[in-house]
């Protein structure tokens, strides 16, 4: 696996306050690993931690974030993608907690040249497993084009 050098903001199309994911830390040509950290200033955060749900845009951005850091190794540019949907998407506990680092993993399993694609993904903290789903996305060629419907 490669270390990441890249800044987060330089890898997803997403802006504060929707940047939900700290940092990418390493990945290669199939996968990917990063970190959240829940803070009291995480968006959704609630008394009781941020609500698990709020995992499946966790995996979401770490996709984006591999993504982004294959196309500017590549000296491409970052473009927009989409979370088509999730199957099975299982959570293990109702919240993630303050000051909990969760370790988000990604693994691409399937790819078509269309922009379909299907990642494996996982949220754990200290080796717990967390959260688990296959995630659906899908990455244009031309993002402005087809969110114009042309």
């Amino acid at each position: 696996m490669k270390k990441n050098s890249y800044g987060i903001e330089q890898l997803i199309a997403h802006r504060d306050p929707m940047i939900l994911i700290s940092e990418l830390t390493e990945y290669d040509t199939s996968q990917a690993t990063g970190v959240v950290r829940i803070t009291a200033d995480s968006p959704f955060i609630s008394e009781k931690g941020v609500p698990s749900y709020v995992g499946i845009e966790y995996m979401a951005q770490m996709v984006a974030a591999y993504a982004g850091a294959k196309a500017l190794d590549n000296g491409g540019t970052i473009d927009i993608g989409f979370l088509l949907g999730s199957r099975k998407y299982k959570t293990h506990i109702p919240y993630f907690k303050p000051a909990q680092n969760l370790v988000v993993s990604v693994e691409e399993l399937h790819k078509e040249e269309s922009g379909l694609g299907v990642f494996d993904c996982k949220i754990k903290y200290n080796d717990e497993l967390l959260a688990e789903a296959k995630v659906n996305v899908f990455q244009p060629d031309d993002p402005q084009g087809f969110i114009k419907g042309q």
